[in-house]
């Protein structure tokens, strides 16, 4: 009796199974028959290349891979294992900064790669109320810990002057950039002069004043009282490459309020901002003993001053695709888990241990995906967003990522918008949609659309994906 049952049972698990197969192949052939009409067809998505992946974590079932297994460059979806090493690393709360007392006049800082450090994002900054509290004077130095450079490993050099590139350094403040604006402007027959108004004001000192007017406007007169013309405020502030002076350029377009990134020069600008606009009594180095010296001091003991919670710093990272932000990720999970900054040695442990189960080792070199040096495979996404869901929990993630209508998904899925919660990348001809999907019988799917080459804008590639995805979320 009880072998007959053993084998009733051994049927029904085969016919079981069977049947779940079929059901997959059927589901595959109708996905696949869509993501030909679709995606595969559009006009300027098969002048390009593509791969899709589609998982089903409850049955560990993949129910469409397309060129799933082929390299892409990713862009900002590279965040996502950004992400996935933050969660793993930084805990609930993010280090602002540790320290020691070394004596009744001085106290050294090690610096932890903080970005939230007098960022606009954040009203309250208990670091710089510690700053601020203690008298004694404050050392501080990277050098036993920084082990990076300014801007990452094959990023466009000539974006430097944009936003979105900001210089990553040990110790971020006001997100490394500078907000300049005008305060006053004097206006002249061939020239202009300005007041300017920087936030940090460490910087106001290093903006160009005075502006020449071009020569195709010299030769117009402009009484010192009269009001400018569109000609005469049209030009933008540029920092040199090499430096931190800020220059008046010709522009086709009136100024407006910029934002720029500085230089970090080994922390130069950070003291001179805490001394200069705070009056902080800080100093570069550290001291031992009355003397400076490289290293960390060794019996001394080590104090710990938490700044942010950790999901507001992660929020912003991928509901607005913040490069900054997922850089100084990636360097403060390096500095928890390693003791020192390095995005290379981060990532190589990451891939030989945390994620040593990947199917497809990626060739990960950033933490934003600003480099087009990044390649990762459909099925890779697939794979990072089940395990972050696993290990983390899906509350969290839904709270993380954006859904439709929201951060970098505005525009896209915002009928009933909550079916959907993921990261898009975007490069010039290369973008990418990575995240999960819960159909309207209830099922949640993973899935990863990476489309480069095609020689358009993202607009037409963003859409035909968010048609293939509401399609699938309609009928299954």
């Amino acid at each position: 009796m009880q072998i007959r049952r053993m084998h009733l049972l051994c049927f029904l698990l085969l016919n079981f199974y069977f049947l779940l197969f079929l059901t997959s192949c059927s589901i595959s052939k109708q996905i696949s028959k869509k993501a030909d009409s679709i995606l595969l067809k559009d006009t300027v998505i098969s002048k390009g290349h593509i791969g899709i992946s589609i998982y089903e974590p409850a049955t560990n079932t993949y129910w469409y891979n397309y060129n799933a297994d082929k390299y892409f460059i990713p862009a900002s979806n590279t965040k996502l294992f950004t992400l996935y090493a933050g969660m793993k690393y930084l805990g609930d709360s993010l280090v602002g900064l540790r320290y020691q007392l070394m004596s009744d006049t001085a106290i050294n800082i090690f610096p932890t790669a903080d970005p939230t450090f007098f960022h606009s994002d954040f009203k309250t900054n208990p670091v710089f109320e510690f700053l601020k509290s203690e008298k004694r004077t404050k050392y501080i130095t990277q050098n036993s810990t920084w082990r990076e450079n300014g801007l990452g490993y094959g990023w466009a050099w000539d974006d430097y002057n944009d936003d979105y590139m900001v210089e990553r350094s040990a110790m971020p403040i006001f997100g490394n950039t500078v907000k300049i604006d005008t305060a006053k402007i004097i206006y002249n027959k061939f020239y202009v002069d300005i007041n300017w108004k920087a936030d940090p004001q460490y910087f106001t000192n290093l903006i160009d004043s005075f502006y020449t007017l071009p020569i195709k406007l010299k030769a117009r007169m402009y009484p010192d009282s009269a009001k400018a013309s569109k000609e005469l405020l049209s030009f933008s502030i540029k920092r040199n490459i090499h430096d931190n002076n800020f220059v008046i350029k010709t522009s086709p377009t009136k100024f407006r309020k910029q934002e720029i990134p500085f230089i970090t020069e080994n922390l130069n600008p950070t003291i001179g901002i805490l001394k200069n606009d705070f009056g902080i009594n800080v100093k570069y180095g550290m001291i031992f003993d009355n003397g400076l010296y490289p290293g960390v001091p060794p019996h001394f003991k080590i104090y710990t001053i938490h700044s942010q919670p950790t999901d507001s710093l992660f929020k912003p990272m991928m509901h607005r695709s913040d490069n900054f932000f997922a850089e100084q990720t990636l360097l403060m999970v390096s500095n928890e888990h390693l003791g020192y900054m390095s995005d290379e040695k981060i990532i190589d442990t990451l891939l030989k241990n945390d994620l040593k189960d990947v199917p497809q080792k990626p060739k990960w070199v950033d933490g934003s995906g600003l480099s087009r040096y990044n390649l990762f495979t459909p099925q890779t996404f697939v794979y990072i967003l089940n395990k972050t869901k696993n290990e983390f929990g899906w509350e969290r993630i839904k709270n993380i990522l954006a859904t439709g209508g929201t951060g970098t998904l505005t525009a896209y899925f915002k009928k009933d918008s909550s079916f959907i919660y993921a990261k898009t990348g975007t490069l010039s001809n290369n973008c990418a949609l990575s995240g999960y999907l819960i159909t309207q019988k209830g099922k949640l799917l993973i899935f990863s659309i990476l489309a480069n080459n095609y020689p358009t804008g993202a607009t037409p590639v963003r859409k035909a994906v968010e048609k293939f995805l509401l399609d699938i979320r309609k009928n299954y």
